[in-house]
């Protein structure tokens, strides 16, 4: 004959508050994380070094991390691009699930040379147009 033990565990309140406790906790951290984050990536922004990519790569993760822990800074976020939407357009771009790297590096790569540089001098929009006549004519 077997015979089953009766379980020992009991469900208890203070069992409730740690694990609301530790949630709390991994949240804040979290959030302190995200933010290290952004300040990181930020600063490697604004280094003479060629580290564009990096840096708004660091910056988007550190936003990822903010943004899912924090109801105030995800309700900002909200704000700015409601008041801003196509200065916040490639920051939501990059936060997707599947973002679109490329495209959202080509359209900044795009808007910058259009800033800097005269007309003659611009060749970005010239290659794409070269490689769409050519693929068309191959296929």
């Amino acid at each position: 004959m077997s015979f089953a033990m009766p379980s020992l565990r009991v469900y208890r309140a203070s069992d409730e508050f740690a694990r609301e406790a530790l949630a709390r906790i991994g949240r804040g951290l979290s959030l302190a994380l995200g933010a290290i984050l952004v300040l990181v990536g930020l600063g490697i922004e604004f280094l003479p070094l060629p580290l564009h990519l990096p840096g708004m790569a660091v910056v988007v993760i550190g936003l990822m991390l903010v943004l899912r822990n924090s109801f105030k800074a995800r309700r900002r976020f909200v704000q700015i691009q409601r008041s801003h939407p196509r200065m916040v357009a490639p920051v939501r771009r990059l936060l997707r699930r599947e973002p679109e790297v490329v495209q959202v590096f080509w359209q900044a790569y795009l808007r910058s040379e259009r800033l800097m540089l005269p007309k003659r001098f611009r060749f970005a929009v010239r290659v794409r147009r070269y490689f769409k006549v050519r693929a068309r004519t191959s296929a």
